[in-house]
């Protein structure tokens, strides 16, 4: 089972989407704002992403967020705790295939998971 997540409107869950789509991938989407994710699913994707990749410091729900919380995000914990109570925080899309995760999207990288020519 495939699985993505994000939000609808972001364009790079609309980018990877159609990749799919384009590809004749099946998949289930798990929309972020319908369906946050917990806790225990953020620590499941941290098995294969790096912190670094998966907290989203990028975006305006970072620059948002005070200092202290900020802060929050230096230690593992704190930085789920966040991204389970902010899920834009998170680097969309997420994708789950065959046991092992992936944040953003390439479609190279998309590719090789799929085993897909780029």
């Amino acid at each position: 089972m495939t699985v993505v997540y994000g939000i609808p409107n972001c364009d790079t869950v609309k980018k990877a989407r159609a990749w799919l789509a384009e590809n004749g991938v099946d998949y289930q989407f798990s929309d972020f704002k319908k369906t946050p994710p917990d806790e225990a699913l953020i620590e499941s994707w941290l098995q294969h992403i790096p912190l670094e990749t998966l907290l989203n410091k990028r975006g305006t729900t970072w620059r948002k967020l005070s200092g202290a919380e900020q802060a929050e995000a230096d230690t593992q914990a704190g930085a789920v705790k966040l991204m389970a109570a902010h899920p834009s925080l998170i680097k969309r899309p997420v994708l789950c295939r065959n046991g092992r995760c992936y944040a953003g999207f390439q479609a190279a990288e998309y590719g090789q998971v799929f085993g897909k020519p780029a």
